[in-house]
């Protein structure tokens, strides 16, 4: 229990984060594009996330269907680092569809290629976040998701900036208001071949291939040293677990509000912001605030990644300090070199106080933390909902830093204690995030002027952090009488 996390096979592990994030986040920067390009309504635009989130539900439903038929979990028979490959070849099919669907400039290829992506991403996610919980003590597998998540969201600040230019061409060229739709395809055809390189990197890595322990009934990942007997006690159905049950429609909720957070976004800094001669806030103009939005969850997660490290105590708390400054200089030194004016970004430092705070007050804990972002969440978005212009756009910004542990805290919650149903589990929680599209399409919908306007549409997230506060103090209670105890100070983990 007391194990080295195995830095080495963790490495290789985390690049596909990276890919996760790039083409999620570039996502934010195609709706509005193809939004003015095929005069699309905003609900019609949100589709574009829609089809990359709902492909994870789609394959994880094939991933139990198939499970079925071959009379066994597919990861337990073709092994984790094999599924992560296997997926990687399928995305690389979607990455393929950008040629054809940049060349004509059809949304239709976009979706198709945006959907295929996202049901090879499907399979990746149910094998790796698992792994990377295993690899190494179980008491900090939280942090280590939020290590991953870090290189996630570095992937998700570059994503919109290449993509942005990619589109529009350099901020301070001649043709920086064209948007060339057709250029999009680089990329993307890039990506692609990435993902072949690195399945075949994933095929003959070390990285296991099985994560049960010997008994087969109990995986790694509680946070006592010896476990309750309850929890040993191995239950039918992971769905008989409450901690997933209710995990499952927290991960929902969670993507969801992550995604339509950002992607509704253009639309409002289209109708509520203003240039300095007064006329709408150009859509080529866009890609450093949803940059920004992304680098804030970089933000959290290499703060909450510090917990992983075997150092000193006082080190640790020197670099909680330190790590989010550093992620926030990696946004502005990616933005500089693109050519965006990063000096409106400087006053988001005084914002990243808050993540600072929120981070030590939650001590490590996951349901702690949980509780502490949503509740700091939701004073982000009340103050984007009641106030103007760019304040409004930095607290609706600032929501990326409270969202950035959430995955970990909600997984590492869910996972606890599900012993050999650990896969299965993991496969459910994947299929939840088809909500980065369906709440995305429900904010869309209700961003309509008949309706509640962009603007009061974001108490959609107001509703979806108070679930989030909910499942923290749920959660704890139904793991603690499973005998797992987060609040037990193990390991310098708190």
């Amino acid at each position: 229990m007391h194990q080295q996390t195995k830095w080495s096979q963790f490495g290789t592990l985390i690049s596909v984060f990276f890919f996760w994030g790039f083409v999620a986040a570039s996502n934010d920067i195609l709706i509005p594009v193809f939004k003015e390009k095929l005069q699309l309504e905003q609900w019609q635009s949100q589709m574009i996330s829609f089809a990359f989130y709902f492909a994870y539900t789609i394959g994880a439903i094939l991933y139990l269907i198939i499970s079925k038929t071959i009379g066994g979990d597919i990861l337990n028979k073709i092994g984790y680092k094999n599924g992560i490959a296997l997926g990687l070849i399928i995305s690389t099919i979607g990455a393929l569809l950008f040629y054809p669907a940049a060349e004509t400039a059809s949304f239709t290829l976009l979706i198709a290629g945006l959907f295929i992506i996202g049901l090879g991403y499907s399979l990746q996610q149910t094998a790796a976040n698992p792994l990377a919980v295993i690899m190494g003590d179980s008491r900090t597998g939280s942090q280590r998701l939020s290590l991953a998540g870090g290189v996630n969201n570095f992937g998700t600040t570059i994503g919109p900036v290449l993509v942005s230019i990619a589109i529009f061409g350099s901020v301070t060229s001649d043709t920086a208001k064209i948007a060339d739709i057709g250029a999009v395809k680089t990329p993307y055809l890039i990506l692609g071949g990435l993902f072949l390189v690195v399945a075949l990197i994933f095929k003959f890595s070390s990285i296991p291939n099985k994560i049960v322990s010997e008994d087969d009934t109990k995986i790694v990942s509680t946070p006592t040293d010896v476990a309750d007997p309850l929890v040993s006690k191995v239950r039918k159905s992971s769905l008989n677990y409450g901690q997933l049950a209710l995990g499952m429609v927290a991960i929902f909720i969670y993507v969801g509000v992550e995604v339509s957070t950002a992607s509704n976004l253009p639309e409002f800094m289209k109708q509520h912001v203003k240039t300095a001669d007064g006329l709408p806030f150009p859509t080529e103009s866009m890609a450093p605030f949803i940059s920004l939005y992304w680098a804030s969850l970089m933000m959290g997660r290499w703060t909450s990644s510090v917990g992983a490290f075997n150092i000193s105590n006082s080190l640790k708390s020197i670099l909680r300090v330190l790590m989010p400054y550093l992620a926030f200089g990696v946004f502005l030194l990616i933005n500089k070199l693109a050519n965006h004016d990063i000096t409106p970004f400087y006053i988001y430092s005084v914002i990243i106080i808050a993540l600072i705070i929120g981070d030590f007050l939650s001590k490590g804990n996951p349901a702690t933390q949980l509780f502490i972002f949503s509740a700091f969440a939701i004073i982000a978005l009340l103050t984007g909902i009641f106030s103007t212009g760019l304040t409004s756009v930095y607290a609706f910004t600032s929501v990326g830093l409270f969202c950035s542990t959430l995955w970990p805290c909600i997984y590492t919650l869910a996972i606890a204690g599900l012993g050999k149903h650990t896969g299965e589990g993991s496969n459910y929680l994947i299929m939840m995030i088809m909500g980065g599209g369906v709440i995305s399409l429900l904010q869309g919908y209700l961003a309509d002027d008949n309706l509640l306007g962009i603007q009061f549409s974001y108490f959609v997230g107001v509703a979806c952090f108070a679930y989030l506060a909910f499942y923290a103090i749920r959660a704890k209670a139904i793991l603690k009488s499973q005998g797992i105890d987060y609040d037990v100070k193990v390991s310098g983990s708190h």
